[in-house]
């Protein structure tokens, strides 16, 4: 366990403050991680953490968040469970809360290494799915995620949380679409729009070379300006009755398709 801990006993600290603020919005590469698992991920990945505040409980309960925040040396703060109510935006707060420094990527990091799978999500309004998109684009092997239009803040604690650790380890950038677009182009990559209804089957769709999938609103699916711009419509063939699925499900399971696709071809 770490040796010290500095004792915050205010809800009008000044740390507390500042994480209430970075709830609310990325102050200059700035964010706030909310619950033990996300920190302890965040560790694991390398961010760099500028302050812990929990509970001793908290700290007590978790011995690989104790022994990692010990390993990092980052400094800590423990509050009683009113303050860390004050501190952290979530409902039922998991008694940790920390400021990271994270940063969006340049479009072309997401395009690299050959042959890129990047995903695009084009007004994806919800921010645990954009961190839940990003979540799954890391596990299953995709190379970047763009986030485009009126789509959530991906630096927002609630998208941070829904992402885990894999923001701090795979490419997110924020772009306006027509940049994204020009950047596929400029990769030689394919643009597969996700449709609910009369796209190919995504095991039809050839996704072993460089592609961007794009995603759309929970809702209303992808723009028609964005369907005039693809190479390829897809959808996923579901049983009757069932028309749609969460974005971030979809998304997992076309990265996974496209992940089987290039395995299939390196083993050839």
């Amino acid at each position: 366990m770490p040796a010290t801990l500095t004792r915050v006993s205010s809800r009008h600290h000044a740390l507390v403050r500042d994480c209430r603020s970075l709830a609310r919005a990325d102050r200059h590469g700035r964010v706030l991680l909310d619950g033990a698992h996300l920190v302890f991920d965040a560790l694991r990945a390398g961010a760099t953490i500028e302050a812990v505040l929990l509970t001793r409980d908290a700290l007590a309960a978790d011995a690989d968040l104790a022994s990692a925040l010990h390993a990092s040396g980052v400094p800590l703060f423990e509050a009683s469970a009113g303050v860390l109510d004050a501190a952290s935006p979530a409902r039922s707060p998991s008694g940790v809360v920390a400021i990271a420094r994270w940063a969006l990527a340049d479009l072309a990091r997401l395009f690299s290494p050959f042959p890129a799978l990047t995903v695009g999500l084009v007004d994806v309004q919800d921010p645990g799915n954009v961190g839940a998109v990003i979540r799954a684009a890391d596990a299953l092997g995709a190379t970047g995620v763009a986030v485009t239009g009126q789509s959530a803040d991906p630096g927002s604690w609630k998208a941070l949380r829904g992402s885990m650790g894999s923001a701090f380890r795979l490419p997110v950038a924020r772009a306006d679409l027509a940049a994204l677009l020009a950047e596929a182009r400029r990769a030689k990559a394919h643009v597969a729009a996700a449709v609910a209804r009369g796209g190919t089957d995504p095991a039809r769709a050839s996704l072993g070379r460089p592609t961007l999938l794009l995603f759309g609103h929970e809702g209303a699916g992808l723009p028609d300006e964005v369907l005039h711009h693809a190479d390829t419509l897809v959808t996923l063939p579901m049983r009757a009755g069932v028309d749609s699925l969460n974005v971030s499900v979809a998304a997992a399971l076309m990265v996974d398709e496209a992940r089987r696709q290039r395995a299939a071809t390196a083993a050839r």
